[in-house]
């Protein structure tokens, strides 16, 4: 490679120090220090292992939505509660700052003509970087597979941003790829890169082809937005189950309150959703030695004794509990577990409806469980056209005995349905942008859960969904408006200038640089002679 002209000593100091872990000296340069080829491939490779974790960190923040199911997953197994989203983000944050510092020094480097020397020791740590990215990819395939078409959703929300993002991300390459290209003599490797760089470029100029959104629509064409389901509740303001988080997501407007029910040994529904009761009661300190056995196995009069509040204010399930009130702190440590005829007379009261899970359906009496819940619904005097039931269990039965009940599917609509489906309950993951529409003009009523992030609540919006499943009610309650919604032709527009712009900006590029490149080369031929002379002196 030629010799490339350096920067002042304290800038290539402040730049190699970091980087190297070298001192730049006379002394150094005139043993020609050099980026080699193997210096060439570790710059490769820490461009790769950027983009890698960069790609992590975008999974990261999408898998966000549903990071509370996988705290309660890990509290199933290990009885350890921690806001694990924490422990993810700043480890991500950690392993994208130290990847994207490394290649701003590389980058800056290359503009000054330094050498790119990559330390031992950052060799090491960016082979960790990728082996721990590679092994957090791994691990959401195999434990949390349905992620992937979170992130595939997601791209509906960020697809245009992204394109603009990286668009303007590799046009800014194009300062140093001139700059390498000019300086080196390998005319191979300059082919190629510049071959690279121009297959990325053109797929980027034409990904817009490729980019769905249903937020791509005019401003008459959105659908009206969806009614809330508060999961549990409004389970980021109160302990979830409980009436406290019943009337807090009557606050926020939600339209149904969804829980979970199960019915005690002897034989009166309450509100529970793990089968153990230690994740949301003091089960452990009133009785240490039942504490293991199934919510079921309990009978009403122990149930009433459990405290079903003061765990919410020492886990901590979500940050908003930082920010209670001092009286609602206090209401929460008042709460206890309620029966399903206390929560449908609340319910009543508001004017909502509720709708519920009857658990655990494999067991043996979950028929004796069925009929239960249906004498509690016909007592508490609830309209019953208020009432949707989601069990498949006993469904037919339920029918016959509470007709005016709305049932409710956790399932997509056959292709021979002996009886239309209304209501359909299903993941967000499940249904497509299209399939939503279509359910929709066929008058079936679609609910997605769970839905906590403005962003993927935009997209449903967009795509018509009738309801989402949230426990973040008070923040999607003050969404007046998707996150953002463009015309068609807007997006085009947008898409040609950027476009434009970013080829401009490149050409521009490479045309300066070739002409400061030019402009160098005499000073460097006029110093080459200028030291041959004075060496021919000195010999003689």
């Amino acid at each position: 490679m030629a010799d490339p002209p350096a920067c002042c000593a304290a800038c290539a100091t402040c730049l190699l120090c970091p980087y190297s872990c070298r001192w730049i000296t006379a002394k150094k340069k005139r043993k020609g220090l050099r980026t080699t080829k193997c210096d060439c491939s570790w710059f490769l490779f820490l461009f790769c292992v950027f983009l890698f974790t960069l790609v992590w960190l975008y999974f990261a923040i999408i898998i966000l939505n549903d990071f509370h199911n996988f705290n309660e997953f890990i509290f199933k197994q290990r009885k350890l509660w921690l806001d694990w989203s924490l422990v993810l983000l700043i480890a991500t944050a950690v392993l994208i700052t130290y990847s994207s510092v490394l290649l701003v020094l590389a980058l800056c480097l290359q503009l000054c003509g330094q050498p790119l020397k990559l330390h031992w020791l950052h060799k090491i740590l960016l082979i960790l970087t990728a082996l721990v990215v590679a092994a957090a990819f791994t691990g959401l395939g195999i434990k949390w597979a349905e992620e992937w078409r979170s992130a595939r959703i997601s791209l509906q929300a960020t697809g245009p941003f992204l394109h603009i993002g990286a668009v303007g991300g590799m046009t800014l390459l194009a300062w140093p790829l001139a700059s390498f290209v000019y300086r080196t003599h390998n005319t191979g490797l300059k082919v190629f890169l510049l071959l690279v760089y121009c297959t990325v470029m053109i797929a980027l100029y034409l990904a817009p082809l490729g980019i769905t959104s249903p937020c791509l629509m005019e401003e008459n064409q959105l659908p009206p937005k969806p009614a809330l389901v508060g999961h549990r509740g409004a389970p980021m303001l109160a302990p979830e189950n409980t009436l406290m988080s019943l009337h807090k997501a009557v606050d926020c407007d939600v339209q149904v309150f969804e829980t979970d029910v199960m019915v005690s040994a002897d034989g009166v529904p309450f509100l529970m959703h793990d089968e153990e009761l230690t994740r949301t009661t003091n089960v452990q300190a009133v009785f240490p030695e039942r504490a293991a056995l199934n919510s079921t196995a309990f009978n009403w009069t122990d149930l009433q004794q459990l405290d079903a509040g003061s765990w919410f204010l020492k886990r901590k399930p979500f940050p908003t509990v930082q920010s209670l009130s001092a009286g609602d702190r206090q209401q929460a440590t008042k709460q206890r577990i309620p029966s399903l005829g206390q929560a449908l007379e609340a319910a009543k009261q508001s004017n909502i409806s509720i709708m519920f899970d009857l658990r655990p359906e494999n067991h043996s009496d979950y028929q004796s469980f069925v009929n239960a819940t249906l004498a509690v619904i016909l007592q508490s005097g609830i309209p019953l056209q208020q009432v949707l039931w989601l069990p498949d269990g006993f469904r037919e039965q339920v029918k016959q005995q509470v007709p005016g009940v709305q049932q409710v599917y956790g399932r997509k609509r056959l292709q021979n349905e002996k009886e239309p489906l209304l209501h359909v309950n299903l993941p967000y993951q499940d249904m497509s942008s299209e399939e939503i529409r279509q359910y929709r003009q066929d008058n079936i009523s679609v609910n997605l859960y769970v839905v906590n992030q403005p962003w993927l609540f935009s997209v449903l919006w967009c795509s018509g969904v009738s309801s989402v499943t949230t426990n973040a009610c008070q923040v999607l309650k003050e969404m007046k408006h998707p996150i953002w919604l463009l015309p068609s032709s807007t997006y085009l527009m947008i898409w040609i200038v950027v476009d434009c712009v970013s080829f401009l900006t490149i050409l521009w590029a490479f045309l300066l640089l070739k002409k400061c490149s030019h402009r160098r080369r005499p000073a460097e031929s006029e110093t080459d002679v200028l030291l041959t002379k004075i060496n021919s002196l000195m010999q003689e």
